[in-house]
């Protein structure tokens, strides 16, 4: 791909032309095992600018030829925000020529985390789900759901009822209203509920957006056979499951990040519910099969991610090489 001689922005309009999660998904499941050990990927910094406002730098650079660039993610996390109306995290994307130096495009780095984020999770249901799960549970109705929602629906056609739960009951109804009238997923019936108990043993694809620090999804109400999707925690104090989930199920990470950020693996670690050696395996291990999967359709799958600049540089790829490809920018 040819450098632009002038950094461009790519508006958030623009991200949402280009990108989809079904896209995302298909460019993450054959680039991910091709490039993946030639992309740097440090582990985050961050730093935390109050008891409850933090910073969060992520940089990834490529040796590969067919992705020569260099990214830097940064997002700030104010979960407090909620209370003014504001959403709780915000970032920016640069994008740079990894053979020249040169930045090419700067990106709302919200939209992509959002989008990248949900497809991890969409890819990895797709591998570890079972392939007739019927019903798919929300926890969480924040501005990843919607994403995460349209993900697993993407990677699972066989769902036909989504129930989305959430703390304020009123953004659960409000989401589900908005995508029964979207008609985007014919077929498929968006209910809410207000109970836990009630609706998490009949999720076959549960998934948790959430920045609880006490566990929400309990593992003894777990089905047979369910696949439980982590997504909030990144900190160790953070946890959306108890060790109860984690040790009924056999667990999968994006990366190893996970291991030492993951508040519920890293404390399940700590109280000897499992061992690092017990984790099933990375998506990466996962998508080139050298890392067995879902075993048989009563397993227990759970899997944990984190994110990371590597995804990040592969979704800003996606963006940047179609927007200069089809001058949608």
């Amino acid at each position: 791909m040819a450098s632009n001689p002038n950094p461009i922005f790519i508006s958030s309009d623009s991200l949402h032309s280009i990108l989809s999660n079904s896209t995302l998904i298909q460019h993450f499941h054959s680039s991910l095992p091709t490039v993946s050990s030639a992309i740097n990927t440090p582990i985050r910094q961050h730093y935390s600018l109050s008891p409850s406002s933090s910073l969060l730098l992520m940089p990834s650079w490529s040796s590969a030829p067919s992705l020569p660039y260099i990214g830097v993610k940064l997002v700030t996390h104010f979960p407090q925000n909620s209370t003014i109306n504001l959403p709780g995290i915000h970032a920016n994307y640069v994008l740079f020529s990894s053979t020249t130096g040169q930045p090419l495009a700067s990106m709302d780095g919200t939209l992509l985390t959002l989008y990248r984020t949900a497809s991890v999770s969409g890819l990895a249901s797709k591998i570890l789900a079972k392939k007739n799960s019927k019903i798919l549970i929300m926890i969480g109705a924040g501005a990843l759901a919607p994403h995460l929602i349209k993900a697993h629906l993407s990677s699972n056609p066989s769902l036909q009822k989504v129930i989305i739960w959430n703390r304020t009951i009123k953004k659960a109804i409000d989401l589900a209203g908005t995508l029964q009238k979207s008609n985007e997923f014919k077929g498929v019936s968006f209910e809410t509920n207000e109970s836990l108990d009630e609706i998490v043993p009949l999720g076959d694809i549960i998934s948790c957006a959430t920045n609880a620090e006490t566990p929400l999804v309990k593992g003894e109400r777990l089905k047979h056979g369910a696949h439980l999707d982590l997504v909030g925690s990144f900190r160790e104090t953070m946890k959306e499951c108890d060790d109860e989930a984690i040790k009924r199920g056999r667990v999968y990470v994006d990366n190893g990040a996970a291991l030492v950020e993951a508040g519920e693996l890293v404390g399940a670690f700590e109280r000897g519910v499992i061992g690092k050696g017990d984790v099933g395996g990375n998506l990466v291990e996962l998508i080139e099969g050298k890392k067995v999967g879902r075993k048989d359709c009563e397993e227990i799958t759970v899997f944990k991610s984190v994110g990371s600049g590597v995804v990040d540089l592969l979704a800003a790829q996606l963006v940047y090489e179609t927007c200069m490809k089809k001058n949608k920018c």
